[in-house]
Parts: C-alpha cells; structure tokens; sequence
C-alpha cells in the first residue's frame, strides 16, 4: 500500500488500537500496514489464510485482526471513509440525500 493511502486510512486503525485495553491488549508487536496489506493480500489473490507468504504476519493474527475489524464496523468505516473522499474527488458531495 503506497504511503498516501496509508495517511487516508491509518487513523482509522491508530483510534481502533487506542480504544483497545484490558487483558491481551497489551502485546501490540505487529504493525498494523503489515496487518493491512496481508488483508489485501488474501482479498488480492483469493488464497486461504493459512497460505499467507511468511513475509507477513502469522496468518491467524492477520484473521484475528480482520475478524475483529469486520465485527467492530471498523472495516466499514475504512470503506465509508474511502467511498466519501472519492466522491469528493468527483465534485460529489460524500453521500448524497438517499444516503449512497
């Protein structure tokens, strides 16, 4: 992921790390563009999890943050927050009146 659409999305996720606390929240090892690209990764190519290049990291961490970012809405944010500035790109404003 280049750097520029990194800066569009990575608050979302450093707000999503921040609200985190309590038992297990403490361990924050893996970088969470490595988490991202390894999501896109697997969008991009279709392959199983478990068959994720070992130059990412472990693939059931990648699953873990990415079940959590779908259960969360966090996942939909991204997608809403992308959808607007793309509309905003195209002289739209970012939803319109019936909300798309």
């Amino acid at each position: 992921m280049s750097d520029a659409r990194w800066a569009l999305i990575e608050p979302v996720f450093t707000a999503w790390r921040a609200r985190r606390t309590g038992p297990g929240t403490a361990a924050r090892g893996h970088d969470l563009r490595e988490i991202v690209n390894a999501i896109l990764y697997v969008n991009r190519t279709g392959i199983p999890w478990e068959y994720l290049p070992h130059d990412f990291p472990p693939y059931k961490t990648v699953y873990d943050y990415y079940a959590k970012w779908e259960a969360d809405g966090t996942t939909q944010q991204v997608h809403d927050l992308l959808r607007d500035k793309t509309r905003q790109a195209h002289g739209r404003r970012a939803e319109d009146a019936n909300g798309t």
